[in-house]
């Protein structure tokens, strides 16, 4: 979550840049090290006509090992990238010229065992804020700022509590960084879904940079509850019970990746993202879905702020007062704040989670009495006390639509 000081601050939510520019998705497969390369897909066209990025998959070679296809090998070569000197540190050079950030140039290696417990456990949210100048103010409709709601623990296990919510870990400039983000249905697999819901700024540093690295989600993080100095000594199956999974794709939307930044409201309402994700060890076959044993639908056609009763956020905050180890929720009913009046106007609740919350999942309880995701955590004051995110519409149905597309044959 980016954080908006009242009229306004903003703190990235997951620890990432807040805004981005591509929207393109970036992604690796691999049983130890796979690399991908994102190319432009015309074919993949959000609400306002733009394209999105995709990325082609490397292709197993079927004796367990990763074949890194010609076209992909020439794409690195066309770079300067070495696989071999990337697996094993390159991927930490993030200056302007290797910081690719187009969809045709993205380059999201897999490497297997990187996110250990301790690079988990320490991976944290930078305190980002901005000045009044920042936001563009009350345009549109916004109501008045919401009192806090005191973010609850979620009791342990989490699994048993909050299957659908995990924790999102990337690799930036600033370093080690943490999100939250929620399974949710894959139309083209009923029952079987790959697929996650974040913040496009988890994924992406905006306008003024490129695709984060090392994405990977992990279900149920620190399932059992434990506090930081028990994890200390925990083993990663206790810290990922249900195992680590890699980003083999991702994309947001090209709002975010054209507007987004660092700081600041810009792009806020555009701010989600969709992740396919594959298991770092090869998997028993199952899905993440069938792993976890549930994903939440998502309504593109929510009712509009006013006529939602409530809804609940879910996260796990990582700044002050929170250390990014437990799991958290807020309730509340949401009020709107519109950022830009030619912007979609976003849902807003009382809740005092902080940074490290940012993309996880916004939760509705619909008339038929089941639950689905209509938002996620974008941003929120540099004090806390309020989160807002995005009422998710055409573009993002269209984001959603494209992940979900690009691998329904397999």
């Amino acid at each position: 979550m980016r954080s908006i000081r009242p009229s306004f601050h903003v703190r990235r939510g997951g620890g990432a840049s807040r805004r981005t520019t591509p929207v393109f998705a970036a992604v690796a497969l691999s049983s130890v090290l796979a690399l991908t390369a994102t190319a432009c897909n015309g074919n993949d066209t959000n609400a306002g006509g733009q394209s999105s990025a995709s990325a082609s998959d490397p292709a197993s070679s079927g004796d367990g090992k990763i074949k890194i296809p010609d076209d992909i090998r020439k794409k690195l070569k066309e770079h300067g990238i070495d696989i071999d000197k990337w697996k094993n540190g390159a991927w930490k050079n993030w200056n302007k010229d290797d910081w690719l950030r187009e969809a045709d140039d993205f380059i999201n290696p897999i490497i297997k065992g990187l996110w250990n417990t301790d690079r988990m456990r320490r991976a944290n949210d930078p305190d980002k804020s901005v000045d009044n100048n920042d936001l563009s103010g009350d345009q549109g409709v916004t109501d008045p700022t919401p009192a806090p709601v005191d973010a609850k623990a979620v009791a342990p296990t989490y699994h048993a509590n909050a299957a659908t919510s995990g924790k999102v870990f990337f690799d930036s400039p600033q370093g080690t960084m943490v999100c939250s983000a929620t399974v949710v249905q894959d139309p083209a697999h009923p029952g079987k879904s790959n697929l996650i819901w974040t913040a496009g700024h988890c994924v992406h540093a905006g306008r003024k940079g490129g695709w984060y690295r090392n994405i990977a989600f992990v279900p149920s993080y620190n399932d059992s509850g434990r506090t930081a100095a028990e994890l200390q000594n925990a083993t990663r199956e206790q810290v990922a019970p249900y195992g680590v999974w890699w980003a083999d794709w991702a994309q947001t939307s090209q709002q975010w990746i054209e507007q987004g930044g660092e700081t600041g409201g810009d792009g806020a309402p555009y701010d989600y993202a969709v992740i396919h994700v594959t298991p770092e060890k090869g998997g028993n076959g199952k899905s993440l879905q069938e792993t976890v044993g549930s994903a939440l639908p998502v309504n593109f056609n929510a009712p509009a702020v006013p006529k939602v009763p409530s809804i609940t956020a879910t996260g796990y905050p990582a700044a002050a007062p929170f250390d990014g180890q437990k799991m958290y929720r807020c309730t509340d009913k949401p009020g709107r704040l519109s950022l830009n009046a030619s912007a979609p106007t976003m849902y807003r609740i009382g809740c005092t989670m902080t940074g490290g919350s940012s993309g996880g999942g916004w939760v509705e309880t619909g008339s038929d009495g089941k639950p689905a995701l209509v938002s996620n955590t974008s941003i929120g004051p540099v004090s806390s006390g309020w989160l807002a995110g995005p009422r998710l519409g055409d573009v993002a149905k269209g984001v959603y639509a494209s992940v979900s597309r690009k691998f329904a044959g397999q």
